[in-house]
């Protein structure tokens, strides 16, 4: 049988300081967007409008920051997590230059943790990944942990290397590429009256509406990403798994859950940083999600009086509605919980 095929790289693969080039580059183009737009739901005017852009100084609307995420993202899973069972979690995520139509992304990842789990058969993988467009700008750094099988138990376990993670990103480091000229925004046509101004910290936001997501629709997402995890899309190898079929791509539940914030956020233009979270459950065709946020805090910008930051934490529930959760204080624990995600947003400021 020919061995020209990739089957992935399991944990004893990974060295620590390997250099991962990922492939294929891929051009994003309206194509993109507009599938995007009917998998999430994404209302917001920035991405949506190009003459709304421009009222904020970009030469047109920018790809969705969760879009850019997932194929950034995607270009990873080939290399990094096509064995894992589970993606564990993020850090240190960081949006850099817009990404547009037309422009062309490559993806590379450095390996800067390993672990081998007690059972012998699985490890943890941490892996530092960038995102770049044509012009060699950053759109999108990240970290993330995965745990990936053993291809052999017996295959002896690395050096154990648990990175120092960066618990948030600093609002002194937020990349903000919009500028507001006084009376310049158009809060009519955006969707929401409210601006960074009008958000108290500690404030609880019930998005209220709930969206269920079908299997045609999770998987063309995974396709749209060209994320090749076999959990998300091979239902004849997941019918003998722990959950004895696919689970939903934990990104596209944040897109879905960003999507569902703009009722509550609709002026939120854009995620500026990813700071931690956790896919609290799986999520399966069929869930119907809805979500909540509360403001951890109102960050302003270095030498910024027309943009602000929001760092908030969206929390994601299937078949619940957030209204059955008082006070939101069992949410953490609660198992109709799939998503807790901490990170911040780019808003307009009152002049």
């Amino acid at each position: 049988m020919s061995t020209k095929t990739r089957p992935g790289n399991y944990f004893e693969d990974f060295r620590l300081g390997q250099h991962l080039v990922h492939s294929p580059p891929r051009t994003v183009t309206a194509g993109d967007v507009a599938v995007y737009q009917a998998l999430s739901g994404s209302r917001f005017a920035v991405n949506s409008s190009d003459l709304f852009a421009r009222t904020l100084g970009l030469p047109g609307a920018p790809v969705d920051s969760m879009l850019a995420f997932h194929l950034v993202f995607g270009r990873t899973v080939a290399d990094v997590s096509l064995n894992a069972i589970a993606n564990l979690g993020y850090a240190g995520c960081r949006f850099g230059a817009p990404l547009y139509p037309g422009d062309t992304l490559n993806s590379d990842s450095r390996v800067i943790g390993l672990r081998q789990n007690k059972d012998g058969r699985t490890g943890v993988v941490y892996v530092h990944s960038t995102g770049v467009n044509q012009r060699g700008e950053e759109v999108l750094e990240y970290c993330r942990w995965v745990m990936v099988k053993k291809r052999d138990p017996d295959a002896p376990a690395p050096d154990p290397l648990v990175p120092a993670l960066p618990d948030h990103v600093p609002s002194t480091e937020l990349h903000c590429p919009f500028t507001v000229a006084p009376g310049a925004y158009d809060s009519a046509r955006s969707g929401g009256e409210f601006l960074w101004d009008d958000y108290a910290v500690g404030e609880r936001i019930d998005h209220v509406d709930g969206m269920t997501i079908e299997e045609a629709e999770h998987m063309l997402a995974t396709r749209l990403y060209q994320n090749t995890a076999k959990v998300h899309f091979n239902q004849h190898v997941e019918r003998e798994g722990r959950f004895g079929k696919r689970i939903v791509y934990g990104g596209h539940v944040i897109s879905l859950a960003r999507a569902l914030s703009f009722n509550g956020l609709a002026n939120a233009l854009a995620i500026a940083a990813i700071h931690g979270g956790r896919h609290a459950a799986p999520t399966f065709a069929g869930d119907t999600l809805y979500a909540w946020s509360e403001v951890l805090s109102r960050d302003g910008l270095p030498g910024r009086t027309d943009i602000g930051a929001l760092r908030l934490r969206t929390v994601a529930t299937k078949d619940r509605a957030c209204a059955d959760f008082p006070g939101h204080d069992r949410a953490v624990t609660d198992p109709a919980v799939v998503l807790d995600l901490d990170y911040s947003v780019l808003m307009p400021r009152r002049h």
